[in-house]
């Protein structure tokens, strides 16, 4: 995840919260992308440190276990650069610019005439941050499984190219959340730039007060007016938070019984409830913020280690080091 700063509750549904299930399942590594940050934004780069900071702080309160799931920072495992230019050699450059996530990044951020040479090739830095620790099954979204095919064109050449016979890198698999993504507070995807963002950080008063002002069904503009669930974000939080009032909720909505008002309440009563554990935990880690850095340096280690040792394996496939 790039150091972006405070995660927002898109950020907790669409990745984190599944993270933190799937350490019962796998051998996680968390990766702090910070480099990944300089493809649309290489201008600010002072406020990664205190970015990151709070970032690992939302990981670790939301329940990344740095015990069993190392939390690192890809700019002081410098192997990533590394693999990176390597796979750099093996990759069309049409290949890249046929990458359709791309296409859609420089479409929204207007940057048709100022694509760097970075930006068309995050994929390939992201595929040698997936191949660097082996890695066999990556959490996405659906707007990123066109990376996830670029990694595994890109182990499978490498394969063939330099290791027929034993293949150095497994191709992963993506693996979809069930809520990819949460509407933000206006209707359009959560994004703190945009400014319609809860915020896992966000206390019990600042939840309340984000959410009364959260757009609904447009045509339910009074209390006994029939609403449509389906159009409404609010229906979407009731989903994620309140799975077990939402055939009520539902109901009350489109039989105009359950004012918007009301459901607005209900729905900020089960997301504090949800956070409360992690708003617990955060607070003990920011009176602690010397815990967060001793977790990321132990982390930097933990991935430095495995990094050798790959990067030792594409050294004699290539034949580098003889």
């Amino acid at each position: 995840m790039r150091p972006t700063g405070r995660l927002h509750l898109g950020n907790y549904v669409g990745a984190l919260e599944n993270w933190v299930h799937l350490q019962d399942d796998y051998e996680n590594y968390h990766l702090v992308a910070d480099w990944h940050t300089l493809t649309t934004d290489y201008e600010h780069t002072r406020q990664i440190p205190g970015n990151i900071l709070e970032m690992v702080t939302d990981w670790i309160a939301a329940g990344i276990d740095p015990e069993k799931s190392p939390i690192f920072v890809q700019s002081s495992v410098k192997a990533h650069a590394e693999l990176y230019l390597l796979l750099n050699m093996i990759v069309a450059k049409g290949r890249l610019e046929r990458n359709p996530t791309l296409k859609d990044q420089v479409r929204d951020l207007e940057l048709e005439d100022a694509v760097t040479a970075g930006h068309l090739t995050y994929p390939v830095l992201q595929a040698a941050d997936i191949m660097m620790y082996k890695g066999e099954v990556v959490p996405v979204g659906e707007d990123q499984l066109p990376h996830i095919e670029v990694t595994r064109e890109l182990a499978r050449r490498f394969n063939n190219l330099y290791a027929p016979d034993a293949p150095v890198f497994p191709e992963p698999e993506g693996l979809l959340t069930r809520f990819p993504r949460l509407q933000g507070l206006d209707g359009r995807r959560m994004s703190k730039s945009l400014g319609n963002t809860i915020l896992l950080a966000d206390s019990p008063d600042e939840i309340s007060a984000k959410l009364r002002k959260a757009v609904t069904d447009p045509q339910k503009v009074r209390k006994n007016d029939p609403g449509r669930p389906d159009v409404c974000l609010v229906f979407g939080y009731h989903q994620k938070f309140n799975e077990a009032e939402t055939a009520e909720i539902r109901s009350g909505c489109e039989s105009g019984a359950l004012g918007c008002v009301d459901c607005k309440r209900r729905c900020a009563e089960r997301i504090v409830e949800h956070l409360t554990p992690i708003h617990e935990r955060r607070r003990d880690l920011e009176a602690h913020p010397a815990r967060v850095i001793e977790v990321i340096a132990e982390g930097n280690r933990r991935a430095n280690e495995v990094a050798a040792l790959t990067m030792s394996e594409v050294h004699a496939a290539m034949g580098f080091g003889v």
